[in-house]
């Protein structure tokens, strides 16, 4: 085989994000050319679905856990509906991948479970912040990604939900008054 220059995962992004832009503007432009491009493009892809699919035929144990665990292949696998794992494993496939990076920034993340087509995933951001911020707060930007994260192996399901933490606090409401209010002074006893 011919020495060929590999991508790594970020020029596989750029592609991708080109191949999406570039797809957008003749998903965009009328007519009957834009129609045959974009008929071309879905009988290719089919035309790749099935030659993954005739690659898993062949494969063994050993060769098809290979392929699910290299990230582009995985989400080719599930892009053409090959993925030999269930919804519930590549759901807690992709929580268990994003837990390292959580835990750094002081956060956690578990899966409570997949049901209905929704995951459920227990959060825990770093900051005190947990789920409970709501998307203006600091977990929001959390959630999402941890929702972009986990759709992106389990394109199947409908909502990906954030239950509350367990662990997290109430946040305290200390009423102003209370902050600016000078004690009383203590009288003090005459001899």
């Amino acid at each position: 085989m011919a020495d060929r220059e590999r991508l790594d995962a970020a020029a596989v992004a750029d592609r991708l994000a080109r191949v999406d832009d570039r797809l957008g503007r003749v998903e965009a432009a009328p007519g009957p050319t834009s129609d045959a491009a974009l008929h071309a493009v879905r009988a290719l892809t089919e035309v790749y679905g099935e030659a993954l699919a005739r690659v898993l035929d062949h494969a063994d144990p050993q060769l098809t856990a290979a392929l699910t665990a290299d990230e582009l292949l995985a989400h080719l696998l599930v892009l053409h509906d090959l993925h030999p794992d269930p919804v519930d494993r590549r759901v807690a496939d992709a929580v268990e991948a994003l837990r390292p990076a959580l835990r750094e920034q002081g956060g956690d993340i578990s899966l409570e479970g997949v049901e209905g087509g929704v995951a459920r995933v227990r959060l825990s951001t770093g900051g005190g912040c947990g789920s409970g911020c709501g998307t203006g707060g600091a977990g929001g930007g959390v959630e999402e990604a941890v929702r972009e994260a986990v759709l992106a192996m389990a394109p199947e399901l409908t909502d990906v939900q954030a239950v509350p933490d367990r662990g997290a606090a109430a946040p305290a409401f200390v009423p102003l008054a209370t902050l600016t209010r000078r004690p009383a002074p203590v009288p003090q006893e005459t001899p």
